[in-house]
C-alpha cells in the first residue's frame, strides 16, 4: 500500500513523464555520439541516463542499493530501444512506489562500486533527490537537443519549437 510520501513522489513522477518522453522520443541514434565538449557525456549516454533514473527509484525502494559493477547497463542502439527502456523503467518505478510501505522506505539507500560504499543516505531523501537529478539531466538533454537542431518540447511552458502550453 502506497504511503503519503510515495504517493507524492508518484504524482511528481507522473507530472514529469510526458515532457521527458517527448524529449527521448526525439533523440535519433545518429545523435548518440554527440558531445558538446570533450569533457561532456555523449548524448546517447545522457539519454540512457534520463531513461534509467526511474529504475533507480525502484532499486532504492526494493533493493536498497546499486552497485555500479553489477548494475545492468543496457545496450541502447536505436531510439525505439531508448523509449522502450524508459517505459519499462517507469513501470518498475510506479510499481515500487504503489507498493511502498513505511518499512520499505525506512533505512538507507547505498551506492557502491565493486562492493565499496561510495554513498549512503536515507531512502526518502535519495528518492526525492533522484527526481531532481532526473529533471537536471533532462535539462542538459534539451541543451544537447538544441545544439543538434532537435525540436525541444514544451516542458514547463512553451519552447521556441513547441508553443503549446
Amino acid at each position: 500500500m502506497a504511503t503519503t510520501f510515495s504517493t507524492r513522489i508518484l504524482e511528481e513522477l507522473k507530472l514529469e513523464i510526458p515532457s521527458t518522453q517527448k524529449c527521448l522520443e526525439r533523440i535519433e541514434a545518429k545523435h548518440f555520439a554527440f558531445k558538446p565538449h570533450p569533457t561532456s557525456m555523449e548524448m546517447g549516454y545522457l539519454a540512457v541516463l534520463v531513461a534509467q533514473i526511474p529504475l533507480w527509484i525502484s532499486y532504492m525502494i526494493d533493493v536498497g542499493e546499486i552497485d555500479f559493477k553489477t548494475f545492468n547497463q543496457p545496450e541502447i542502439k536505436t531510439n525505439d530501444d531508448l523509449v522502450s527502456y524508459f517505459e519499462a523503467n517507469l513501470k518498475k518505478a510506479e510499481k515500487s512506489l504503489n507498493e511502498a510501505t513505511d518499512e520499505k522506505l525506512s533505512g538507507n539507500f547505498t551506492l557502491k562500486n565493486d562492493g565499496q560504499e561510495l554513498y549512503s543516505a536515507p531512502k526518502k531523501q535519495d528518492i526525492a533527490t533522484a527526481i531532481n537529478h532526473w529533471i537536471h539531466h533532462r535539462g542538459q538533454l534539451t541543451v544537447y537537443m538544441r545544439m543538434n537542431e532537435i525540436p525541444v518540447p514544451s516542458i514547463y511552458g512553451p519552447s521556441a519549437d513547441d508553443r503549446n502550453f
